[in-house]
């Protein structure tokens, strides 16, 4: 009887250690994709806020005959709001007849 308990034993180590391998690699897949969402999400958002700055600054040319001064017009008047913590937006007037210069960063 004692020859087949070792057996068990280094069957049970074995089984151990490739659940542990098993587990690793599920774990490092999950994470592995939880990263890629998340990286396709910040675009989307990113893509989001350019789109929606952009539509802003023509629906106030279409309305008052001007494009908007500064950001803060902007986001008073025609509800522009982002997450100023994720993102640094940069606007910069080019004249008063020129679609203002608008960059996006993630910081």
């Amino acid at each position: 009887m004692k020859r087949f308990y070792k057996g068990r034993k280094e069957h049970n180590l074995r089984n151990a250690i490739i659940s542990v391998l098993l587990f690793c690699a599920v774990f490092s897949l999950f994470f592995y994709g939880t990263n890629t969402v998340s990286a396709k999400t910040d675009a989307q958002q990113a893509q989001s806020l350019n789109e929606a700055i952009h539509r802003g600054i023509t629906h106030c040319y279409a309305v008052e005959g001007r494009y908007p001064e500064s950001l803060d017009y902007l986001k008073k008047e025609y509800g522009i709001s982002y997450d100023e913590d994720k993102y640094f937006v940069d606007y910069q007037v080019l004249g008063t007849n020129l679609m203002p210069d608008v960059t996006i960063i993630n910081k």
